[in-house]
């Protein structure tokens, strides 16, 4: 029988994993449609309004999914985990407020204006709403990431009487983990997005749409991923040193490193064993683990034997962090592969868009694992060396938590199938929509140098 501390865990992970799933899709979507929408009003071509008017369908249809979500989400606070505001509630109360006055005020306002205005009102307003709904989602990621990260590397506030009481908000807000965290969140949803993008393009390219707009669609997507992945590598590798100074234990855990040793490897594979405190079936790189995270081929990595007793769970990190790095690599070289094919205006092959089709979700695996390590590598604390999350956790018989987590289940994998299958029907739906199509833009071109 699970007690209710590890039921409250699960179920604030079902919807922690549900919510992510589309603001990691909608914060860089919107800045795709604020993209597609100046191409529009720059170029004149109609194909580029096809385009938004398609994904301008997707965005709405995530956004409202992951506003009920995160509503449902919040109410945990109160029915699991009570004594987090009781006792950071000082800080964290401020900080979901700011995400919703700057943030979400504004989405929701001129959320109907770029849905329903494209003909409604003059252009530039418009453009503008797109613009301010694509800036909002960012303040929104702003100041959710800012409250994360502060969990993370808590500083600027002092503890009275058990309770937390801020001394300076911008340490608080800025503090030392946040910047790395809000780029390499804001780039994982702008190659989420892409490959979403790419995705459902390249099926509509498999089942013969001819059209243009899929077409640019999809290379406008494979080129912003060949362009993020690379940056997101050089993010990710910062991120790292960051969470080696201040939370050397979670990155124990990620590399599977029991005892402190420099020169340590990098584990490609293995199985971690807390009973043994050992890892098992190990294949590795000599040295590589040291290079990567001091920068120093000798460079020393406290081992998770320095931290008993309060240490993370040391599976979920590890193979999380590898699943994480995996599709990254994938992104990587699948992106790069398109760009060259599609050189010279080549078309790309079937298999490359079969790969493309299998990969319409990637970005949802790899912001999963990479938030898997973040939140389970915080474990045991709720608050990192400030306060514990047994500590806070509701006094609610365990039978209700189970219940509860149980209808969220069965909701959420409703919903996500919903709306998994939505996307396609969408997809094939503009695969039978006949429309005139303009000159291409290279036959513009040359009848512009003609003229």
């Amino acid at each position: 029988m699970l007690d209710v501390l590890m039921l409250s865990r699960i179920q604030f992970a079902t919807n922690i994993s549900f919510h992510i799933l589309f603001p990691s899709i909608t914060i860089a979507l919107a800045w795709f449609l604020f993209y597609f929408k100046l191409r529009h009003n720059i170029s004149g071509h109609p194909v580029w309004m096809r385009i938004y008017r398609f994904w301008v369908k997707v965005f709405a249809l995530s956004f409202a999914l992951g506003v009920v979500s995160g509503i449902t989400m919040s109410f945990q606070f109160g029915t699991n985990w009570p004594g987090f505001m009781e006792k950071v509630g000082n800080i964290a109360g401020p900080l979901l407020g700011y995400e919703v006055l700057t943030a979400f005020f504004m989405e929701a306002t001129f959320l109907g204006a770029m849905l329903f205005g494209v003909s409604r009102l003059p252009n530039w307003l418009h453009t503008l709403s797109t613009f301010l709904v694509a800036l909002g989602t960012s303040m929104s990621a702003f100041w959710i990431l800012a409250l994360n990260s502060w969990m993370q590397t808590p500083q600027g506030f002092e503890m009275i009487d058990g309770v937390a009481f801020p001394v300076s908000w911008f340490d608080i807000i800025f503090n030392p983990s946040f910047p790395y965290r809000l780029a390499h969140t804001l780039i994982a949803s702008g190659l989420t997005a892409a490959f979403l993008i790419a995705g459902l393009s390249a099926y509509r390219l498999l089942r013969e749409d001819e059209k243009l707009a899929p077409k640019v669609a999809l290379k406008t997507a494979v080129i912003t991923a060949a362009v993020l992945m690379p940056l997101q590598i050089l993010i990710g590798d910062l991120h790292g040193l960051n969470t080696l100074a201040h939370q050397p234990q979670k990155v124990a855990a990620m590399e599977g490193i029991w005892e402190t040793e420099k020169g340590a490897p990098l584990l490609l594979f293995a199985v971690p064993d807390e009973t043994k405190r050992a890892n098992d079936f190990e294949v590795g790189l000599p040295k590589v683990a040291s290079l990567i995270l001091t920068h120093d081929w000798e460079g020393e990595i406290k081992g998770l034997n320095e931290f008993e007793g309060e240490h993370p769970p040391v599976k979920p990190v590890f193979y999380g962090f590898r699943v994480m790095v995996g599709i990254g690599v994938l992104m990587l070289i699948v992106s790069w592969v398109c760009v060259w094919q599609m050189r010279s205006n080549k078309s790309l092959s079937r298999p490359l868009l079969t790969v493309l089709l299998w990969m319409t979700f990637s970005g949802w695996i790899a912001t999963l694992a990479g938030w898997y390590v973040t939140e389970i590598g915080r474990q045991p604390f709720m608050v990192n060396g400030v306060l514990k999350v047994s500590e806070v956790v509701t006094s609610i018989p365990p039978g209700n938590v189970a219940f509860s987590l149980t209808v969220y289940l069965l909701v959420y994998l409703g919903l996500l199938y919903a709306y998994i299958h939505t996307l396609f029907f969408m997809a094939r739906k503009s695969v039978q929509v006949q429309e005139f199509e303009p000159l291409s833009f290279s036959n513009r071109q040359r009848l512009s140098a003609a003229h």
